[in-house]
Formats: structure tokens, C-alpha cells, sequence
């Protein structure tokens, strides 16, 4: 299925989940927010949190600097 991360599209089989997601982008433990079509998930619901067809995935990783 067909997905836009960061407006990037990408594909992933039918049914992923956020978690297979954000394992297959390698995404660190801490210090990452993720947003599905706009909307916050916290990390302990990426497990059973259903990708669709055309979602729009947010990833935003926290910086260090000043």
C-alpha cells in the first residue's frame, strides 16, 4: 500500500503497523514524535495502530543546539 512519509511516498504491505514502520525507517527510542494524517500517536500505541492506504505519516525527531 501506498503511504507519504514526510511527503515522501512509500510502500508497505497491507495491515502494517506504525511499529513495522518506524522499525523499517530504524527510528530511534527517544526524542521522535510521529503524527498520522495529522493526528499525535504515542509511541506505546504504534503496536496497534493500523496503517491505511494514502496515510500521511509526520516524523519529527527532536535536535539538541542552541
Amino acid at each position: 500500500m501506498k503511504l507519504f512519509v514526510n511527503s515522501k511516498e512509500t510502500d508497505l504491505p497491507e495491515n502494517s503497523h506504525l511499529r513495522e514502520l518506524a522499525n523499517l525507517l530504524q527510528l530511534p527510542e527517544k526524542g521522535v514524535a510521529v503524527a498520522v494524517n495529522n493526528k499525535m500517536v504515542f509511541r506505546n500505541e504504534w503496536e496497534n495502530h493500523v496503517l491505511k492506504e494514502n496515510d500521511r505519516i509526520t516524523i519529527i525527531k527532536a535536535a539538541c543546539g542552541g
